[in-house]
């Protein structure tokens, strides 16, 4: 395994598993220790590099904004893709962007190497580099 795609596109991550072995996901047989419904930072630290040291695939924003979550990010190198854009996408349209950024992901990754680092990716152009600011690093704007 390869890559974790998060409960949020469990159909897409379905549908991905179905033809690549490398694509994993909640309720995968062969992640027993991430069954639906485990919650962002328990799983991430399964993902990271102290774990499987797989790379994430979401939709969640959260994980980038949520101080545990942020602070697991970080302590276990997590490599990860977010889907983003102005409009949500349905089903099929999240699924034909990966599908069609699938080089661009897998250039992505042996570019970044290890973690912590994050990319966006869009239905117009390539991943790109989102900031990750460590959680020790974080200030409050009042």
């Amino acid at each position: 395994m390869r890559y974790f795609i998060d409960e949020n596109l469990l159909g897409v991550a379905k549908a991905l598993a179905s033809v690549r072995d490398d694509v994993c996901h909640p309720g995968h047989p062969e992640l027993p220790e991430v069954p639906t419904g485990t919650l962002d930072e328990r799983w991430l630290p399964t993902i990271g590099t102290g774990g499987r040291d797989l790379i994430l695939i979401t939709r969640d924003n959260h994980i980038r904004t949520r101080p545990a979550e942020r602070m697991a990010f970080h302590e276990h190198g997590i490599r990860a893709f977010f889907i983003t854009g102005k409009k949500e996408l349905n089903a099929w349209q999240k699924l034909d962007l990966l599908v069609r950024q699938w080089e661009k992901i897998e250039r992505a990754v042996a570019k970044n190497g290890t973690g912590p680092w994050a990319m966006s990716l869009t239905r117009g152009g390539s991943p790109k580099d989102i900031p990750l600011t460590p959680p020790e690093a974080a200030t409050t704007v009042r």
